[in-house]
């Protein structure tokens, strides 16, 4: 056996083998995944043969490519998300891999970068290596092209936006609602010239915390001037821009509102490099919010929450349902779950008065 997995020469020692074990033992390597499968048609003999040889060869089973072999379960979830630089991700990501962790499952994140040719790659990958569950932050408003990640026992859960021309379950948060009560909170405040930096109006979150912008002004009958408002995918660098802009106007606004983390970070650095006094509202917490050297109000969810939520219904999706073949087949049982996290407003410095 020179040159094996079992050389004691100075060579490098390569990864052992089921062939190895089998080489070992005298039996076929189908005989040694037989016995480690704890089959009862090998012996006790042959068993603690090979799980001897196993030992002394350090070997370990490659168990996820025995269960894509055998159409098992692969014990791998994935979660595919807009950008990777945005801080949201990292801790809706850590509520996701809690759970999976609670599930013996780990987790495969990948991004698309809000891309749709990449989401489409994404989706072929994931095809490929046969994972058990998708989470999905879709990049596109269209979500037709995601049904090709469903299958029996392998669900997907749309996170942050519902399903848009194919069936699925989803954990999204009260945009609407929350944008609705911190546009009220401005308005109460006596603001009446509110800017806004909104997001994509194709995308759920864009055009649901739009609705709750206008929902607001309607309520208090308030009409807003649509020059101030101005609309992006997200970007900071963009909304440092646009509000220097805004702030520039010979009739600005007294207030502006982000429609996302992203953004509010942008409007802080405009508002501070012009040193102007203009009150600032966000969607989406930021933990250093406090260390900021002026009054800020946000509309903030728990992401770790929404992450927990994603994976709690994707392994709900994926239990056994008793399909009277016996075939054992895990299938999603029951309509699409579609859950809501509620918002809260929080306020670091002085209240939201107008000037």
């Amino acid at each position: 056996m020179s040159g094996s997995a079992g050389d004691n020469g100075s060579g490098p020692r390569s990864r052992p083998t089921m062939r190895d074990i089998a080489a070992q033992t005298g039996v076929s390597p189908m005989s040694v995944s037989r016995a480690l499968r704890g089959d009862p048609g090998v012996s006790e003999a042959t068993r603690a043969q090979v799980l001897a040889a196993v030992k002394a060869f350090g070997y370990q089973p490659n168990e996820f490519a025995r269960q894509l072999r055998t159409g098992g379960p692969t014990h791998v979830i994935a979660l595919v998300v807009g950008h990777l630089a945005n801080p949201f991700y990292a801790q809706f990501a850590v509520g996701v891999e809690r759970v999976a962790a609670q599930h013996g499952t780990r987790l495969m994140i990948m991004s698309t970068n809000n891309d749709l040719a990449n989401e489409r790659q994404v989706i072929n990958d994931l095809r490929a290596r046969q994972v058990d569950g998708v989470i999905i932050v879709p990049a596109t408003p269209d979500h037709r092209h995601l049904a090709e990640l469903g299958g029996p026992g392998s669900p997907v859960v749309f996170a942050t936006t519902p399903p848009n021309g194919v069936e699925a379950s989803s954990v999204i948060v009260d945009d609407f609602g929350g944008m609705r009560e911190l546009c009220g909170r401005l308005l109460a405040a006596g603001h009446r010239r509110i800017g806004l930096l909104r997001l994509n109006r194709a995308m759920w979150t864009g055009s649901e915390r739009f609705r709750g912008f206008a929902a607001a002004h309607a309520e208090q009958g308030v009409r807003f001037d649509e020059r101030l408002i101005t609309e992006h995918a997200g970007d900071s660098h963009w909304a440092m821009r646009e509000t220097r802009r805004l702030l520039r106007l010979s009739d600005p606004p007294s207030a502006v509102i982000a429609a996302n983390n992203l953004m509010t970070i942008g409007a802080l650095r405009a508002v501070r490099d012009a040193g102007s006094d203009i009150t600032l509202a966000g969607f989406d917490d930021i933990e250093v919010a406090d260390l900021f050297q002026r009054s800020l109000t946000l509309v903030t969810f728990n992401a770790d929450q929404l992450g927990e939520r994603s994976a709690e219904v994707l392994f709900e999706r994926q239990r056994p349902r008793t399909t009277g073949t016996g075939d054992g087949e895990r299938r999603p049982s029951g309509p699409p779950v579609r859950d809501v996290l509620p918002t809260k407003l929080i306020s670091y410095g002085e209240p939201l008065r107008a000037p």
